[in-house]
């Protein structure tokens, strides 16, 4: 890794405090971006999002998955935690703190889009920066390919039926068509390109090491594009945080012990049942970590750029990079 992305969480934390201090300043200007929308989707993410995703979806291999039947534990380890525990969890832990422990903290209405949007990171498994988790756990990376395949697989089909489900149940009305579109512009459509492009790179009249250049070049953009989406989010959201800083403690609270808890449930189970040191570690980040930028996508286009359910996926940005890092240390440290 370059000296840059070592140190990715300060740049982060750092585009934060831009993004704040800018949407204070030049509040206006951010308000004219939020109007660049299109069937509720914003223009201006939707761009910056593609920006992020297209290079990590060309590292997808979904001939890998044919591999999977000769080390099946990681991988059920991960799908069981990932879409039959972590999103119930994730939303009980939301109901419980918002309707019950922070009640006479945070307004109904505000409460709800606080659990809608801790719900969309909950059913949006990572699929981006668990390579860089891997990476650094010295992780198998083909059999992380082949966990991230499989869960984009499952996320094309099982995302949007259970994020309706579950917001459903918290009373949240869902806009079927606007969640369907969220899922095919941010999943299925970078997915596709990224298959497409790896295919013409891949063939046998185009040179062999095309690949990795290419995706070196395209790291640079990926990451200037999650800066540049963070800059405008918390712009977006510079005076609310300014207005509510208990507000953004009260959220992080909830999503700290979920991804603690999620990821000591698949480390242990995968020490339990004796899966390999460089299986289980990624196997057990995958499942705590989210794919953010979708749950970030979604909730604006389901409830708006300046929504509570907005708020709280944005929350999960400035938490995930810092903890996946303490994780890290965690599973490196306990190699043995």
């Amino acid at each position: 890794m370059s000296l840059f992305e070592r140190y990715l969480s300060v740049w982060v934390g750092l585009s934060i405090i831009v993004g704040v201090i800018l949407g204070n300043v030049l509040p206006e200007l951010f308000s004219a971006l939020a109007a660049l929308e299109v069937a509720r989707v914003n223009l201006v993410v939707a761009v910056l999002i593609w920006i992020m995703i297209y290079p990590m979806m060309v590292q997808v291999d979904f001939s890998s998955i044919r591999d999977i039947g000769e080390r099946p534990k990681g991988l059920i380890i991960t799908l069981v935690v990932n879409w039959l525990i972590k999103p119930f969890t994730m939303t009980a832990l939301g109901w419980l703190f918002f309707r019950v422990l922070f009640v006479d903290l945070v307004a109904p209405d505000t409460a709800t889009e606080y659990i809608a949007g801790i719900i969309l990171l909950g059913v949006a498994p990572c699929t981006a920066m668990v390579f860089v988790w891997s990476h650094l756990t010295k992780g198998d990376a083909n059999y992380t390919l082949v966990q991230v395949s499989v869960n984009d697989v499952i996320m094309i089909f099982a995302f949007a039926p259970l994020a309706s489900f579950l917001l459903g149940v918290t009373d949240v009305v869902v806009p079927w068509e606007t969640l369907l579109l969220s899922v095919t512009l941010y999943v299925v459509l970078p997915l596709v390109a990224g298959v497409i492009t790896r295919k013409i790179l891949e063939r046998p009249q185009a040179a062999s090491d095309q690949l990795e250049p290419l995706l070196a070049g395209l790291k640079p953009y990926s990451i200037a594009g999650l800066l540049a989406t963070v800059i405008l989010l918390f712009g977006l959201q510079a005076q609310t945080i300014i207005a509510q800083p208990l507000d953004i403690v009260l959220i992080a609270i909830p999503l700290l012990i979920q991804t603690y808890g999620i990821f000591a449930l698949a480390y242990l189970a995968a020490r339990w049942w004796r899966v390999e040191h460089a299986v289980a570690a990624p196997c057990a980040l995958i499942g705590t970590s989210n794919f953010f930028e979708l749950a970030v996508a979604v909730a604006i286009s389901l409830f708006g750029l300046h929504s509570g359910a907005a708020l709280a996926t944005v929350v999960g940005v400035l938490v995930e990079v810092p903890v996946m890092l303490s994780l890290v240390a965690v599973v490196n440290r306990t190699r043995w």
